[in-house]
């Protein structure tokens, strides 16, 4: 396998480059996450692989070095396809100063699957991105997913209707965008990480501006009572961002917002709808997991939780590594949340 960096032009055409990848693309992958990634410290890398493409965030950490992450990547569907490409991107990392690559394909979890990692020399590492999710089929008629969908969630969708529940595709002004942030700094309570207001103001902008995403509000007469941000990159979609005011004046708004969600994005070609972020599947009744909560109404929609493998190392240096999981990555961590109050990642 040859690994170079990608060409100019190939970058100009980075999207196109990972929908060809085994996977179909992960809107991780793209180059609209490299930039907005950029803007808060990443140096964006942009790899072939052979056919490949990879795009892999750099950043020097405090313990010394420079990490490599490939976030939901490498764009490989089984095992086989992922240990033919590490071999040659260690030699690569090695070459360009990375002491370690971190990475979060989208296998699903199993016994066999851990072995065949751990066989493959990588090391479990603290999770980045969330190792489960709930998906949604959209490609039966809106109709047959409608009556897919659990009974909980066709109840409240029905019922906020009944009750005066609207939603509109907004534009995401700057206005709408510090709305946006007020309802999802208040839905966090500290419980999880969010990035600060101008992360998520240029993210939603720049998706919108690609013609990739739509903002969503959902409204009690004139008042906002949700919000949520839809992505589609190829076939699939992800409902990335979402939250609601603490009080719910209407029953089921947040589930009426997102069967729009669902209609715009079957409608921009989606064939599967990533609910993005649930407590594994053995964790769903802990009511501890920080995710317990926005996985209860994710839930509601599908109870089948997907389960990844979540995020594994490859050691490149391994002294300069064993510094950084010693003590580097936590400290790092603890400090950018003392601070800032902000992931890291």
């Amino acid at each position: 396998m040859s690994i170079r960096f990608a060409t100019a032009e190939e970058i100009a055409d980075w999207d196109k480059k990972i929908l060809a990848n085994p996977d179909k693309g992960n809107l991780l992958q793209s180059k609209e996450f490299a930039d907005i990634k950029q803007a808060g410290g990443w140096k964006p890398n942009y790899v072939m692989a052979d056919n490949l493409a990879l795009m892999i965030l750099s950043k020097n950490v405090l313990s010394g070095g420079t990490l490599w992450y490939i976030p939901r990547g490498p764009g490989v569907v089984n095992t086989t396809e992922l240990r033919s490409v590490l071999p040659e991107l260690k030699i690569f990392a090695a070459k360009h100063g990375a002491f370690a690559v971190k990475i979060e394909p989208e296998l699903l979890w199993n016994d066999e699957t851990e072995r065949q990692l751990t066989d493959m020399e990588l090391v479990k590492a603290h999770r980045v991105q969330p190792g489960s999710t709930v998906l949604i089929n959209l490609s039966p008629s809106l109709d047959d997913i409608m009556a897919a969908l659990n009974q909980k969630a066709r109840n409240a969708i029905r019922r906020a209707e009944r009750d005066g529940a609207t939603v509109e595709a907004v534009k995401p002004t700057a206005a709408n965008c510090y709305k946006f942030y007020e309802l999802l700094s208040a839905t966090a309570e500290n419980k999880f990480g969010i990035h600060p207001f101008e992360y998520y103001e240029k993210s939603w902008k720049d998706y919108s501006a690609a013609g990739m995403g739509q903002m969503f509000f959902a409204y009690s007469g004139k008042d906002v009572i949700a919000a949520a941000y839809g992505i589609v990159i190829g076939e699939k979609s992800v409902y990335k961002d979402g939250a609601s005011v603490r009080e719910r004046p209407i029953y089921g708004a947040s589930h009426l917002l997102q069967w729009h969600v669902i209609q715009w994005a079957k409608q921009q070609g989606s064939k599967v709808h990533d609910l993005y972020g649930v407590p594994a599947s053995d964790k769903v009744d802990d009511k501890s997991d920080p995710y317990y909560g926005i996985g209860t109404f994710k839930r509601s929609f599908n109870k089948h939780v997907t389960d990844y493998v979540g995020t594994y190392d490859m050691v490149v240096k391994k002294s300069t590594y064993n510094r950084w999981r010693r003590f580097g990555e936590r400290l790092t961590l603890g400090l950018h949340w003392r601070l800032r109050h902000e992931n890291w990642y």
